[in-house]
């Protein structure tokens, strides 16, 4: 049997600040992930210094919480030294994992620090059962599936690596690590954890010259929410119960977590409709299954709003300049000082004055009331609640936790009293008083057991205690006292230590066999763009159409485009093949990486060849200056240049989406997405998956070093044959 299916399931809950950690901690999570001040996916979250990082450790590890901190980002050579140095920071005061995407920072680590625990980030893109077990060969411990995954695809993974997934939270559109959309309009990188959530802005859809769905949030998601399918995770072979929310309020941390608790423990007990209301009014962008339960396309989105719509609950009858009369719904409650918004008109406000229908001030109500009309609302309107203030308050209190530990007593005369304290993992032993004969009192069993049990507020509560002892024996209240404050630190102390072995391995490199060349390489779309490309001999031509490479792959020139993010790799590949996806490539001959596989630094280069890739695509978020730096560091380092291909022409793909999201007609090119800027994102649905292309071509004029040293790519995409020509010759 696997690890993941015969351990009970982890609950694995977010913390952007120490609030959040707080009520992460003593709502009941079993490992809680947080970032660091760099390098992390959510740069925007408050996020902690090295010193909080520190305490953050020993205070998960005193309630037997794990702590794992995201290292997520991709990695430019110039950062690579400060990033190894914040590794070896975590990892020497006793992190219990680190969450990577970079591959090149993910192999070097596993090579550097051989017994530190390292997860593969969800950024990583792990779509493929062949992707999830290079990652397990290569050494990691866990992965973070992409959410685009279904439980029926996650338990045919049949592999020993443990299996992480996000069952809560907020859902990116694109599959993860493949989204270059708020790179490429804003150089804010999703990637490096700067996004701009552009997905959550209005868009209207265009087919030809005619605009089929206006102004809506067509790419906006709706929360995550699988709680209705607990059962079935819990049979699952998913380890890890992911929680998103790093940007969320501690309230929020503290309220998930505990409602994912008493799911998984207490399933029975728990009101999962009036928790589900609670929940609403919390955070609610309308709730989806996702595709982890294979949710329709139709419930995926939320076209209406993209922001917080809190729980319906009730209805304006009555609408005046001043006043605002509501009809609650059945069983729905207002209170002074609750957040409502109408839902029509999407204005809201706080209630502070409440009354009933003889306006009279109350503090609560639960049929009909009265509110102050402070937003100009001019008609009847749906109403929702936003802010729940008395749970607010409720939340912000902390539960009690208390570490259940076991006692034993031995007290003897003329010998020192012993008495032990564990956890079931650390021990710790006070043998600092003597124990004595009784000349007049002497002490009784049950005094010995009440002083030392007595233990307040500390984190712990005695489970169990054993006490052996002569009949006529005198110890001091006092000794007893300052010996079970002995034994309570140092079992803190215990518990809090750094425990792993420090281990650090030089990394050695030995020079790989690659070869600089400066071709010229395209991607085309069509026939006739592939006829121009061989036409002009440009070395190499990737196409995206299975059935035009099968009526061309006897030309050696032409390479299969593999799908990107598909399950089941090996099922597409061809004779030749251009790559976005990570697996083992030592099995399979004429490889070229596409520039999906994120290659930001050198090492990633590096162990791309390592592993079987010799040609790589470099990304695309990374400019000419850094291109340059990229080439000259690679040779300084490993004593031979980088086989790497440039992209120079063409409109990069800004996002990959699975299903037909947008009702498209499949393999129709006709398809643009308009921002509220007007700019056109070429569209298209082909073979399960939707594809957003940048707005506007690249149209980068390198210099001759690059020219020098890297292949020239240019993809195309709706040019004329006219058009491929004068391109090709443009960049020979």
């Amino acid at each position: 049997m696997k690890r993941d299916e015969k351990m009970s399931k982890e609950l694995l809950i977010p913390a952007g600040d120490f609030a959040s950690l707080k009520q992460a901690i003593f709502n009941g999570a079993d490992a809680i992930y947080i970032g660091g001040k760099n390098f992390g996916a959510r740069k925007f979250a408050s996020n902690f210094t090295n010193e909080e990082i520190i305490e953050a450790i020993k205070l998960c590890h005193l309630y037997d919480v794990k702590l794992y901190v995201t290292m997520n980002t991709l990695v430019k050579d110039s950062e690579v030294q400060a990033f190894l140095e914040q590794v070896e920071f975590l990892y020497r005061n006793g992190i219990d994992a680190i969450i990577v995407q970079d591959f090149g920072m993910m192999c070097l680590i596993l090579e550097k620090y051989p017994n530190l625990e390292v997860h593969t980030s969800t950024q990583a893109n792990t779509s493929s059962i062949a992707t999830a077990k290079f990652y397990q060969d290569l050494g990691v411990k866990r992965v973070v599936l992409s959410r685009e995954l279904s439980i029926d695809d996650i338990n045919k993974m049949d592999l020993k690596i443990e299996k992480e997934s996000f069952i809560h939270g907020a859902l990116c559109i694109s599959y993860s690590g493949c989204c270059l959309m708020s790179s490429m309009l804003g150089k804010r990188s999703g990637n490096r954890g700067e996004c701009a959530g552009i997905c959550r802005l209005p868009y209207s859809l265009k087919y030809k010259d005619k605009i089929i769905s206006k102004n809506k949030y067509l790419l906006s998601t709706k929360e995550l929410n699988t709680s209705s399918k607990i059962d079935s995770l819990m049979k699952s072979s998913i380890y890890s119960f992911k929680v998103e929310g790093r940007m969320k309020s501690p309230e929020y941390v503290g309220f998930i977590t505990r409602f994912y608790r008493n799911l998984m423990d207490n399933k029975n007990d728990f009101d999962i409709e009036k928790e589900t209301d609670k929940l609403k009014a919390i955070f609610n962008r309308q709730f989806t299954v996702g595709h982890l339960f294979n949710e329709e396309e139709s419930n995926l989105i939320n076209p209406k709003s993209p922001n917080h719509i809190g729980l319906k609950i009730g209805k304006v009858i009555d609408v005046n300049s001043k006043k605002i009369t509501i009809k609650l719904d059945d069983g729905k409650v207002l209170n002074q000082q609750d957040g409502i918004r109408f839902l029509n008109s999407n204005k809201g406000f706080i209630v502070n004055y409440l009354y009933d229908n003889k306006n009279n001030l109350i503090k609560s109500s639960n049929n009909i009331c009265i509110v102050d009309n402070k937003i100009g609302l001019d008609k009847n309107d749906i109403v929702s609640k936003t802010i729940d203030y008395s749970l607010q308050q409720e939340l912000r209190n902390l539960p009690n936790k208390k570490m259940p530990i076991s006692i034993t007593v031995k007290a003897f005369i003329d010998k020192p009293l012993e008495i032990t304290m564990s956890d079931g993992k650390n021990t710790v032993e006070d043998k600092s008083v003597l124990v004595n004969k009784a000349i007049n009192s002497p002490i009784s069993k049950e005094k010995i057991s009440e002083q030392v049990t007595k233990l307040g507020n500390t984190p712990f509560i005695c489970q169990n205690i054993k006490i052996e002892m002569d009949k006529n024996i005198f110890i001091s209240i006092k000794d007893i006292n300052n010996a079970r404050r002995s034994l309570v630190e140092k079992l803190i102390h215990e518990k809090t230590l750094v425990k792993n072995k420090i281990i650090i391995n030089e990394v050695k490199f030995t020079k790989e066999d690659t070869v600089s060349t400066n071709k010229i390489t395209a991607s085309v779309m069509t026939e006739e763009q592939l006829i121009v490309c061989l036409k002009m001999n440009v070395a190499r031509i990737y196409v995206k159409d299975q059935i035009l490479f099968e009526k061309y792959k006897d030309n050696k020139s032409v390479y299969y485009e593999l799908p990107r993010c598909e399950f089941e790799i090996e099922k597409s590949l061809k004779s030749r093949n251009l790559v976005s996806d990570y697996f083992d490539f030592k099995n399979e001959k004429h490889l070229i990486g596409s520039y999906g596989l994120n290659v930001f630094n050198i090492y990633t280069a590096y162990y791309l060849n390592k592993y079987g890739l010799k040609t790589i695509t470099i990304s695309p978020e990374l400019n000419e200056e850094e291109v340059i730096s990229f080439i000259k560091n690679y040779y300084e380092k490993f004593k031979t240049y980088p086989d790497i291909e440039y992209l120079v022409y063409g409109k990069v793909e800004n996002m990959i989406i699975k299903k037909n999201i947008l009702s498209l007609k499949e393999n129709d090119y006709n398809y643009a997405l308009i921002d509220n800027k007007n700019r056109e994102f070429s569209t298209y649905y082909t073979s399960g998956k939707t594809h957003i292309l940048n707005y506007t071509s690249l149209k980068n004029n390198p210099n001759s070093y690059i020219r020098k040293h890297c292949n020239l790519r240019l993809d195309f995409f709706d040019e004329s044959k006219e058009s491929v020509e004068e391109s090709v010759k443009s960049y020979q």
